[in-house]
C-alpha cells in the first residue's frame, strides 16, 4: 500500500519527537543521578567556612533522623525549614543555597530542589496592587524548590514604601505552601539580625543561622588555585607568593566593601590581562607558557 507523502511526514515527525523524549529522560537520568553523599561531599570540598559545613552536616542528620523516624511511625519534631544566611558579599551564600536545593531534594523534602535567586527589585513594584503579584509570581517559580533573596534587608523600608508588603504576601505564600517552599534569606549580619528581629512573623519562621565569614588570605588564595585549574591555568611558585602577599595586604585593610570571592574572579581577570600583554611580546610562545601566570603577572 502506497501511503500520501504528508501521513510519512507525520509519522517521520512522530518518531523523531519520541525519540528526543528517550534522549531526555536519559539525560534527565544522568543529571538526577547524584546522591545525597555527593551532595555533601561537594558541600564539604568548598574552600573554607568550616562553621558553615559543620552546622550544615549537623543539620543533615538531623533530618535524616526526623525522616526515619517518621518510616518508623514515630512523631516528628516541628522544624522550620527557612534559614538566614549571614555574612558579607562573595563568601559563598548563593553556591551553599543552591546546594540546599540539592540536599533538600536528595532528603525527599522537595520534589524538585531547583532555587530561585532573587532580591529587592524582583519583588517590589512602584504601584499599589502590583508587589504582591510579583511576589506570587516569583514564589510560584520557586515551588517545590528553594526561593533565594539576597539583601532581603533592603526589603525593609519606610514610609509609603512597599517593600512591607512584599514581607506580609511573603509570609502569606510560605505559610500557604509550607510543604513546598524553601526560603532563605541572606544579607550582612547585622542588618539581617535587625531585618528579622523587627517583624515576628519572619521571627517565627526565620529561626536557623548560618553565619559565613569573610576569606582569610590563604583561602583566598585557595579559590584563586580553583579558578585557575577550571580555566587550565597554572601559577608559578614565586607568582603565588607574590599573590598571597597581595591577598594579605586585602583582607587587613578590608572593610564592608571587601569582595572576597568576588574580588577573587576580578583579580584573576586582570592577571590574565596582564599576562596577555607579556605573551603577544615573545617570538617563540607554546601551550605550556600560555597557561603559566608567573610572579610579573601579579598586579
Amino acid at each position: 500500500m502506497n501511503f500520501p507523502d504528508w501521513e510519512i511526514d507525520a509519522e517521520l515527525a512522530r518518531m523523531k519527537r519520541e525519540l528526543n523524549i528517550s534522549k531526555d529522560k536519559e539525560n534527565i537520568g544522568d543529571v538526577n543521578s547524584q546522591s545525597l553523599d555527593d551532595v555533601i561531599n561537594k558541600l564539604n570540598h568548598l574552600v573554607g567556612m568550616e562553621n558553615v559545613k559543620s552546622d550544615i552536616n549537623t543539620y543533615i542528620n538531623f533530618l535524616k533522623v526526623q525522616k526515619m523516624r517518621k518510616e518508623q511511625g514515630l512523631p516528628n519534631i516541628s522544624v522550620s525549614l527557612h534559614s538566614v544566611f549571614c555574612g558579607p558579599p562573595g563568601t559563598g551564600k548563593t553556591t551553599v543555597a543552591r546546594l540546599m536545593g540539592e540536599i533538600y531534594k536528595e532528603l525527599g523534602i522537595l520534589t524538585k530542589g531547583h532555587v530561585i535567586e532573587t532580591d529587592r527589585s524582583g519583588l517590589v513594584a512602584g504601584y499599589v496592587g502590583q508587589t504582591a503579584l510579583k511576589v506570587d509570581e516569583v514564589v510560584k517559580s520557586a515551588l517545590d524548590g528553594v526561593l533565594f533573596i539576597d539583601e532581603a534587608y533592603a526589603l525593609a523600608g519606610s514610609g509609603k514604601d512597599f517593600g512591607q508588603e512584599a514581607i506580609d504576601t511573603l509570609l502569606k505564600r510560605m505559610e500557604d505552601y509550607r510543604e513546598r517552599l524553601v526560603v532563605i534569606v541572606a544579607g550582612y549580619s547585622e542588618e539581617m539580625s535587625r531585618f528579622i528581629n523587627a517583624n515576628p512573623g519572619l521571627q517565627s519562621r526565620f529561626n536557623r543561622y548560618f553565619y559565613f565569614a569573610d576569606y582569610k588570605p590563604e583561602e583566598l588564595l585557595q579559590i584563586f588555585q580553583g579558578i585557575c585549574k577550571q580555566q587550565h591555568y597554572t601559577i608559578t611558585a614565586k607568582a603565588k607568593d607574590k599573590l598571597l602577599q597581595q591577598f594579605t595586604n586585602l583582607y587587613n585593610e578590608r572593610n564592608n566593601n571587601f569582595g572576597n570571592g568576588r574580588l577573587v574572579r576580578n583579580m584573576f581577570e586582570k592577571i590574565i590581562e596582564k599576562q596577555a600583554n607579556r605573551l603577544v611580546k615573545l617570538t617563540d610562545i607554546n601551550k605550556e607558557i600560555m597557561m603559566n601566570i608567573t610572579w610579573e603577572d601579579i598586579l
